[in-house]
């Protein structure tokens, strides 16, 4: 079997992984070994905290959904029930954008709930 040489293509395999780690600190982005190790966990990290921002968005939402519809004397519960009762269900992001920008629209849908 003839010899390959790999000194371009592991130089520029070494260079790019380097180049990813450029931010870290210290050994983590200077030599090729730990840096590569870094850069591993970091993707692990990244791609499981995707995964949690979005729990961690939804349950702001409720938070903020829960205290607006409460200030109106109604529970978050009774809420989205009614939501899901009438067919008028809006996401939950969208109903937290109004209960912060919007009170007295929310204020109203409550008012309107506790007619029924």
């Amino acid at each position: 079997m003839t010899r390959v040489k790999r000194g371009c293509v592991a130089r520029k395999r070494r260079r790019n992984i380097l180049a990813l780690t450029s931010g870290f600190r210290g050994t983590h982005s200077k030599l090729f070994r730990t840096a590569n190790q870094q850069r591993m966990k970091a993707l692990v990290a990244s791609h499981r905290d995707r995964g949690n921002r979005k729990r961690n968005l939804r349950r702001l939402w409720i938070v903020r959904i829960n205290a607006a519809v409460r200030n109106n004397g109604i529970s978050y519960n009774r809420f989205i029930q009614w939501l899901y009762q009438n067919q008028t269900v809006s996401n939950r992001k969208i109903l937290a954008q109004i209960a912060v920008l919007d009170p007295f629209a929310l204020s109203a849908i409550t008012r309107y709930i506790e007619k029924q």
